[in-house]
């Protein structure tokens, strides 16, 4: 047997299960006083966690008998309660296999979809009802900071902290109707509410969730994004950035929910704040590893501090035809640029208001492919980036782009944002975009509709100069006639983040700020497709 005790908990562990036991006590935003709140406490668990994990949660077990002899599930009054769960090894916690450099990108992409998939599905909340609205936002964030500031013992770290208050209480004046819009449009919904690195696992080799919050219905009735916020922040502040953005992208072109990044940025100091709170409250609890729980809780301060400096947002869009490779190429970026990608034949489907994005035929220039239709698709495109980039993310758009004045309005949709703008133009051989669009059509499964029919629609009607001399000073051509290895994937990211830099010293120099991350723009604004 192995007993483990956390800040509100007692787990037995014992051959292939484990017992969790609430302590009998009561704080702020919990109560286990009574035998029967730790009853309702452990059956609400019960409910939650079985919606992510339900292979864990096995049941409530009743320990019964007289305290000198108890027995689970056995004779005579129950004493206490336990949740009854399936033991895993402690290795197979996110949080241990990125101290052991084991965690990846497959992971990530599968825990992108499985919240994208959850959130989808979870409970809403009714207009009338308290939870996450922009008051109750507010005062809970108000809650985590005094909630630190009582425990910070630095006073560097006291000003650090009064930094981070001043630019959330900013933030949250900017943000306001964007948390009362998103409550009246169904995201708040009954989630997680606890979503960090040592919350999640991979078990027989899938990604499971589990020891979400059931002792207090307002912190995990939130909006999705709060929940999203979470791992994203957790991620980034130890340092993988790329795995972030592997989850960020994935999610939200699963999702389509690229509203959140409006809101993203704020929830993601919150959360830094609530686990530094965590961290400092652990340390003040007089248990071993007081020096380890001070050095995490400085990690998320120093974290959400940082989360509060000006942004360096940028934007990528594509030049191609199809079977150049684009979306592959764009794909492979998302983790090294640590950018988001949006991607044409999804969001041309996704507002087709088709079900799936998997290939649904449809003839060039007609239905979802005629000009009204493509003028849609590239307004949403732009919709979409002007929300990262007000967020000061690295977005990238993967779409053909054959139309020059396309390409200019991107451009000048950048410079607006205050961000450094790139052309990635990518080409192959004519003979190798028929094969690749021929293998792509036998594979199946892919967004894209493009067949031979479609490149020679592209061909006909692309800008007969292609980019132009005035484009040239923006513009990164790669031939994609042999395809890319990782070596090379990460070569081309360097010299396009080089290009940005260089790109976004002349912004600096010119306009002399830069954006400052958590816009309020809504992906419902429009915008002129030329």
């Amino acid at each position: 047997m192995q007993l483990i005790e956390t800040d509100i908990s007692w787990i037995l562990l014992t051959g292939d299960l484990a017992y969790k036991f609430k302590k009998a006590m009561r704080r702020d935003v919990l109560d286990y006083s009574s035998l029967a709140a730790r009853r309702l406490a452990c059956e609400e668990e019960l409910r939650l966690n079985r919606r992510l994990a339900p292979e864990l949660y096995l049941g409530v077990a009743n320990i019964r008998g007289i305290r000198t002899r108890p027995s689970i599930d056995g004779d005579g009054p129950v004493l206490e309660v336990a949740v009854r769960m399936r033991r895993f090894a402690q290795s197979a916690l996110w949080q241990a296999r990125l101290d052991a450099g084991q965690l990846g990108a497959a992971e990530a992409k599968d825990l992108a979809v499985l919240l994208a998939n959850f959130h989808a599905g979870a409970l809403r909340s009714g207009r009338s009802s308290p939870w996450g609205g922009s008051t109750l936002v507010a005062a809970r964030t108000m809650a985590d900071l005094a909630g630190v500031e009582a425990l910070l013992g630095d006073r560097r770290q006291h000003v650090l902290l009064l930094q981070v208050a001043s630019w959330l209480t900013a933030q949250h004046q900017r943000l306001a109707r964007v948390f009362a819009r998103r409550k009246a449009e169904g995201w708040v919904r009954e989630c997680h509410g606890d979503l960090h690195c040592g919350n999640i696992l991979t078990l027989d080799g899938r990604v499971r969730v589990f020891d979400g919050i059931e002792f207090n219905a307002g912190l995990r009735w939130i909006d999705v994004a709060q929940d999203l916020a979470f791992i994203w922040m957790d991620l980034q502040c130890q340092g993988q950035g790329a795995l972030a953005a592997r989850l960020l992208n994935d999610y939200l072109e699963r999702s389509g929910d690229y509203d959140s990044l409006a809101v993203l940025p704020y929830y993601r100091v919150q959360r830094a704040l609530v686990r530094c709170k965590v961290a400092l409250l652990r340390a003040a609890s007089g248990k071993p590893g007081r020096i380890a729980a001070l050095a995490r809780a400085s990690r998320y301060l120093a974290f959400a501090h940082a989360c509060t400096a000006p942004g360096r947002p940028s934007l990528i869009i594509t030049h191609g035809f199809s079977g150049s490779g684009k979306s592959w190429l764009c794909d492979a970026l998302v983790e090294p640029l640590e950018a988001v990608r949006l991607r044409s034949d999804v969001e041309r489907k996704r507002l087709h208001a088709k079900e799936t994005v998997a290939a649904i035929p449809s003839l060039p220039g007609a239905g979802m492919y005629d000009r009204a239709s493509n003028a849609a698709t590239y307004r949403r495109l732009a919709q979409l980036a002007r929300v990262g980039l007000a967020a000061g993310l690295a977005v990238l758009v993967d779409a053909a782009f054959l139309e020059r004045e396309r390409r200019l309005a991107f451009r000048r949709l950048a410079r607006r944002g205050q961000a450094a703008f790139l052309l990635l133009q990518v080409g192959a051989p004519l003979d190798l975009l028929r094969a690749r669009l021929v293998a792509r059509a036998r594979s199946g499964g892919d967004p894209s509709d493009a067949d031979h029919a479609v490149l020679a629609y592209q061909m006909a009607y692309a800008d007969a100069q292609g980019v132009r001399g005035d484009e040239a000073a923006d513009t990164v051509a790669v031939v994609n006639d042999a395809g890319f290895g990782s070596e090379a994937v990460a070569a081309l990211a360097l010299r396009l983040r080089e290009r940005l830099q260089r790109r976004a010293a002349v912004l600096l120099k010119e306009q002399g700020s830069l954006l400052f991350p958590g816009g309020t723009v809504a992906v419902t604004q429009e915008m002129p497709d030329k």
